[in-house]
């Protein structure tokens, strides 16, 4: 009798799920990087990082950018500016030199920050989002 063979995806799952795409640890990148769902870089990587998903700084990893995303996950080492609409974790082994913008900071024991830290609170986008409205209605009246 013959059996099926499945074969399981070995990307890294995560609270957020599976990971889309891995850059490996044998890896470099230069240059500017934009993706919509989730990434994690496990090798080296330099330039700017836009996106509307999450981001993984794997073990081992070295990112030299400033960072805008929805979700940083930071278990590696990263060099630059960090904005993160929903969150930051920086695990433990993680390392930031750069200051960090974000609704919701998580940081583990033995992890190195070096920067400045501001939150977001959810009032302030909300208001943010009425003034703008309040300006189109007042410029379409």
């Amino acid at each position: 009798m013959a059996r099926k063979v499945i074969q399981i995806n070995k990307n890294p799952v995560y609270e957020i799920g599976m990971i889309n795409t891995v850059f490996s640890k044998d890896m470099s990148f230069y240059g500017d990087l934009k993706f919509r769902k989730s990434l994690q870089i496990n090798g080296y990587f330099e330039g700017e990082i836009v996106s509307e998903g999450y981001l993984v700084i794997g073990e081992g990893a070295t990112v030299k950018a400033n960072i805008k995303a929805k979700t940083v996950i930071i278990n590696g080492e990263v060099n630059g500016n960090i904005e993160a609409t929903d969150r930051i974790e920086i695990l433990a082994g993680g390392t930031l030199h750069g200051n960090i913008r974000t609704a919701k900071l998580k940081i583990a024991d033995g992890v190195v920050f070096i920067g400045k830290c501001e939150m977001i609170h959810e009032y302030e986008k909300t208001e943010k989002k009425e003034k703008g409205e309040k300006v189109k209605a007042e410029t379409a009246s």
